[in-house]
């Protein structure tokens, strides 16, 4: 009887994910914070089985889709490599097997003889264009459980609070107090 209680507190804490490191004597903002890290897991596992699934793709494939789309006329590598914040040799990987796969291309910079600019081929950016329209209804699918209300208060809140945080990372990088 006790294994099983014991079992059933572990699959619970489990599925609370992060969120099963709060207590009830730990801050409010600890909890957020614990909330927030916790269904953020939550959702990105969610996608990134789907995309599997769906698309056999994993999530930094898709990301690096993504940010070329955004970019039309392409990107240098290194500028991919910091918008996707990863190694230059992570991008260089991922852009070898996206060429063979025939959704990427990469052709010389007109400005730096030293760099490649990297850009969706037509089929890439059909591809991803039909993998973008799915994701966004799994996002919508996944978020249902908030009205349209909440999410709009959730989604300024969380603003606030970046702005904060911004703040705060600028005056610890020059001394200031915040």
């Amino acid at each position: 009887m006790k294994n099983d209680a014991s079992r059933a507190t572990l699959q619970q804490a489990d599925q609370l994910g992060h969120e099963a490191r709060a207590t009830g004597g730990d801050h409010a903002a600890l909890k957020l914070w614990l909330r927030l890290l916790a269904t953020s897991t939550q959702i990105e596992t969610e996608i990134r089985r789907r995309l599997r699934e769906r698309f056999g793709i994993s999530l930094p494939r898709f990301d690096y889709l993504a940010q070329l789309h955004r970019a039309p006329d392409g990107l240098k590598m290194k500028d991919l490599s910091r918008q996707l914040m990863v190694t230059g040799g992570n991008v260089t990987g991922l852009t070898d097997e996206l060429e063979r796969e025939g959704l990427v291309e990469r052709s010389d910079s007109p400005t730096d003889r030293r760099s490649w600019i990297v850009r969706l081929t037509p089929a890439g950016r059909s591809g991803f264009e039909a993998m973008a329209a799915e994701h966004e209804q799994w996002v919508l699918e996944l978020f249902a459980g908030l009205d349209a209300k909440a999410v709009q208060q959730l989604h300024a809140q969380l603003g606030v609070l970046r702005v904060h945080l911004t703040r705060l990372q600028q005056n610890t990088l020059t001394g200031d107090e915040a």
